[in-house]
């Protein structure tokens, strides 16, 4: 307010004169004209009160937005829960408390809540109000709603619907806050069983190797892959574990692989395997793609062979595709060439434990692919590393092995020499069926080369078709390889090279590797023995070595 004067002009022409005149600035509402103002004086009316409105604003800035934008600090609104608005009797703002505050804007911390309760018309009578910051809420007791339009409590018609929605909506939010909690957990677990089983080394090991080609997969992918584990997705199983087919980003198939348990030394061992495991990059070896360390026990996962394993092509399922004895022994010398790349080259070389037929896949083009390391070690480097549990496949296992439960190079040797004899012979390394006396594939074998009788144990197309040298050269490598002391066994290098020798002879029957004079020079004993170096040995493939199958089988239309 800027002048508030009164101005009494003296000599006035009145009737009457007083000793004094008087005025006052009140509210027009409020002012009720009297005569008594005119004929009486007295102190009541001289120095009385009366009501009156003082409409007034900021006039520092024009307007709410000019003064929020001003710099210099002067906003006059200087309350939290205070509101501006324009002036409306010129320019200027007022600042007033929010609706459900009380106070004065003009000061910090100025407009408190007010408690709407404490007025007795905020809530109907008969309802419960509870003041609430910035406002209130009403409510009815047991039995009765609370009306916001009509504000009144209302007989609760629906109070059954009510409290089963009520009850659907506790149940609803208890279930969420207990699968929220279990999926904590559950991450806590994946992330301990990630740590325990190499998962920080593997990832250390994996930027510092730019070359290495390997995949961490996620629990959610692989569930993902394999329909969540169908049964119909099952390829093949065994005491290390269920293989499951997979289909992963951009349609490329893969084997996944669940393992058994395993213990707390393999756990800790299990990143270390699969960083070399990862690293082998031989045709002749499955190739391992990725892993998943979020489970309790680890998940493999390698790529896909189509066609079966060698077992089945044998024994088995695909028997009828009657395939070659040379295309056979292709795939054993393929098969040798994979377990003497883990022996002599994989740094520190790989055991396999579990060599047989059933872990020698075939590709597409039956080209032989080693699998399932789900027993292999890593060559021990002191005793505490031997194994105290046998481990393997009856009718493959080393005689000398279950005797010390001391895994070497030599018991991978001994149960590749029971595949040779699968594919000399096309019997099943144990028959749990026949006479007690020749059950075991491997002690008719040795029994029929000891008493010389070897075409005991020959199938009759062998012993009519095969070159006679062929043959006794398979099965003096075998009866080699099936030698009941380990150190007397020749290593997977040299069945490799013998096999390549072999090949040879079973490609060019007529060809005669060595003179008969050479033979004796060298080792004193027939082409067919295998413990002797021939200049012969090592050669390298040739075009032609990959013997096609017989053309009205199913796999030579392939």
């Amino acid at each position: 307010m800027s002048t508030y004067r009164v101005n009494f002009q003296i000599g006035a022409n009145t009737s009457r004169t007083w000793r004094c005149n008087y005025a006052v600035l009140m509210e027009a509402a409020a002012f009720n004209f009297s005569t008594t103002y005119i004929n009486t004086f007295n102190e009541t009316n001289a120095g009385g009160q009366v009501p009156m409105v003082l409409d007034w604003a900021i006039r520092n800035e024009s307007s709410c937005e000019v003064a929020r934008r001003n710099k210099t600090g002067t906003y006059a609104c200087l309350s939290s829960n205070s509101e501006c608005a324009d002036s409306s009797n010129g320019p200027g703002y007022v600042c007033s408390c929010s609706k459900g505050y009380a106070g004065n804007p003009y000061l910090p911390g100025g407009c408190q809540d007010y408690d709407e309760c404490k007025d007795s018309s905020s809530c109907p009578s008969g309802g419960i109000c509870r003041n609430t910051e910035g406002g209130y809420q009403c409510s009815c007791r047991a039995g009765r709603k609370f009306s916001d339009k009509n504000k009144t409590c209302d007989p609760d018609t629906g109070l059954i619907i009510g409290v089963t929605v009520g009850f659907l909506v506790l149940m609803f939010f208890s279930f969420s806050g207990h699968m929220i909690l279990q999926r904590r957990k559950l991450k806590k677990v994946k992330q301990e069983h990630f740590r325990q089983h190499g998962g920080m080394l593997l990832f250390e090991r994996m930027k510092s190797e730019n070359g290495l080609a390997f995949t961490v997969f996620t629990e959610r992918e692989l569930i993902h892959a394999t329909n969540n584990y169908d049964k119909s997705r099952v390829i093949g199983k065994g005491g290390h574990g269920m293989v499951y087919k997979g289909i992963v980003k951009d349609n490329m198939p893969i084997a996944i692989k669940r393992c058994a348990l395993i213990d707390e030394r393999q756990k800790k061992e299990f990143g270390q395997e699969l960083l070399i495991l990862s690293q082998i990059n031989h045709k002749n070896i499955v190739k391992l793609v990725g892993c998943c360390l979020e489970v309790e026990v680890p998940i493999l996962v390698y790529e896909f062979i189509p066609n079966g394993t060698l077992f089945e092509l044998i024994h088995g399922k695909n028997q009828a595709l009657q395939i070659s004895f040379s295309s056979l022994l292709r795939i054993a010398h393929e098969a040798a060439e994979g377990l003497n790349f883990l022996h002599s080259y994989a740094s520190p070389p790989i055991i396999h434990g579990d060599v047989k037929s059933a872990n020698i896949l075939l590709d597409g083009n039956y080209m032989a692919k080693v699998s399932d390391f789900g027993a292999s070690i890593l060559a021990p480097s002191d005793k505490e590393q031997y194994v105290t549990m046998v481990q393997g496949t009856c009718g493959y296992l080393d005689p000398e092995y279950m005797q010390t439960c001391e895994l070497t190079e030599k018991s991978d040797v001994y149960s590749f020499g029971v595949v040779l004899l699968e594919v000399l012979t096309g019997q099943e390394p144990l028959k749990l069926d026949g006479p007690e006396t020749q059950r075991s594939l491997s002690s008719n074998f040795l029994s029929a080369m000891k008493e010389n009788n070897l075409d005991a144990v020959l199938p009759n197309h062998i012993k009519g078709q095969e070159s006679a040298e062929l043959v006794r050269g398979l099965a003096e490598l075998a009866k080699q390889c099936l030698d009941m002391c380990g150190s007397n066994r020749p290593s997977m290098k040299e069945i490799a090279d013998e096999l390549g020798r072999l090949r040879k002879l079973s490609l060019h029957p007529w060809v005669q590797l060595e003179t008969e004079e050479t033979r004796s020079l060298l080792s004193g004993t027939s082409t067919a023995s295998f413990g002797m170096e021939t200049a012969t040995t090592g050669y390298p493939t040739q075009e032609g070595d990959n013997v096609p199958m017989n053309p009205r089988s199913s796999y030579y239309a392939r």
